[in-house]
């Protein structure tokens, strides 16, 4: 099996942030995926959404040998595993949420389908935050 070089953005804006970006490298790490680097947390106001929590951000660079849609289902496990249970490609819209974890680039590919679409072109070039987390990986 051949392994594919992914970037991935977490953030969490509920209960301990940091506790919770923690946890979800944790479960990526049980699953058998290798984490190659981790950026620094950033802190950062809530994107296209009112809320008075602020975020607690980071990046991180792994291998894995799953599909970008096998990848995506194994994220959204751990969302769901860690208590979010509002998508918000399902909702509509942007909550706060306890965990986040969004697939930003996958090897070189571009890859679009309802439920997802890479590289995610909202974090490489319109969002500040995400733009510092990925410069410094």
């Amino acid at each position: 099996m051949s392994q594919h070089k992914v970037v991935l953005l977490l953030g969490s804006n509920l209960g301990d942030q940091k506790k919770n970006l923690e946890t979800a490298l944790e479960k990526i790490r049980e699953k058998g995926i290798e984490i190659l680097k981790i950026s620094e947390f950033l802190i950062s106001e809530p994107v296209e959404f009112v809320s008075s929590n602020i975020f607690c951000n980071i990046a991180t660079i792994i291998f894995t040998d799953l599909s970008p849609i096998q990848l995506l289902d194994f994220v959204k496990s751990i969302e769901i595993e860690m208590g979010r249970f509002n998508d918000s490609k399902i909702s509509g819209g942007y909550t706060d949420r306890i965990i986040d974890i969004d697939i930003i680039k996958y090897n070189e590919i571009r890859f679009t389908s309802e439920r997802l679409e890479i590289p995610h072109k909202k974090h490489l070039f319109e969002r500040e935050f995400s733009k510092i987390l990925l410069k410094n990986l």
